[in-house]
């Protein structure tokens, strides 16, 4: 069963081979390590892992407890390949049939980010416009108000700028489609990071330009 597991570490030599020597004595086999933010003696690192067997993503952070410092930001069950490259193969989607640039954006954009589905949401209505293999047929609340800004429980909008927000039980990441009156919508169980917005950030801009 593969997994993703972002943790947060002292940003130190041999902190990361530490992690490596525990999950290896667990049986997990390391197939790909990304760092998303080196900032304050502290790094963020999101390990793809084969884990042997089936086991739920809540014992994962007792199993990691053995490396000094460590803290589990979050674990959930990945279909990603490591080492391939899915913005390229998007884009490369998009430009071989430019008419359908958006329709190919949803159904491969949750591969850039490990999202659970994606939509295309109206501007300003929040209607679905595209969705994704298991996308709900409307976004509604309770939406986390103070990250968001808008009254809870109402239909849900997009927000004017990129940003990451929780809503209806799931972790969101949205952004506008430049010149398309639409945004985007990724949605996963654990949370995400700026780096991941800014990496579908700039995809979405080069989407844009081919799809117009």
């Amino acid at each position: 069963m593969m997994f993703r597991l972002r943790v947060s570490l002292p940003d130190r030599p041999g902190a990361l081979g530490q992690v490596a020597r525990v999950l290896g004595t667990l049986g997990a086999d390391i197939l790909q390590v990304t760092v998303l933010e080196r900032e304050g003696g502290r790094a963020v690192d999101d390990f793809t892992v084969s884990w042997p067997g089936v086991t739920d993503t809540g014992s994962i952070g007792d199993r990691l407890s053995a490396v000094p410092g460590l803290n589990v930001e979050a674990a959930w069950p990945t279909r990603e390949i490591p080492g391939c490259t899915p913005d390229y193969d998007l884009l490369r989607h998009v430009a071989a049939d430019p008419g359908r640039a958006f329709v190919t954006l949803v159904d491969a954009a949750p591969g850039l980010v490990g999202a659970g589905w994606a939509v295309t949401v109206r501007s300003g209505t929040g209607e679905v416009v595209h969705r994704s293999w298991q996308a709900p047929e409307t976004l509604e609340g309770p939406v986390d108000a103070a990250t968001w800004g808008g009254p809870e429980g109402t239909a849900w909008t997009a927000p004017p700028r990129p940003a990451v927000l929780c809503s209806g039980g799931h972790h969101l990441m949205s952004l506008p489609i430049p010149g398309a009156d639409l945004h985007l919508v990724l949605a996963r169980d654990a949370a995400f990071h700026r780096a991941e917005l800014d990496r579908v950030v700039r995809v979405v801009e080069i989407v844009a330009i081919v799809g117009r």
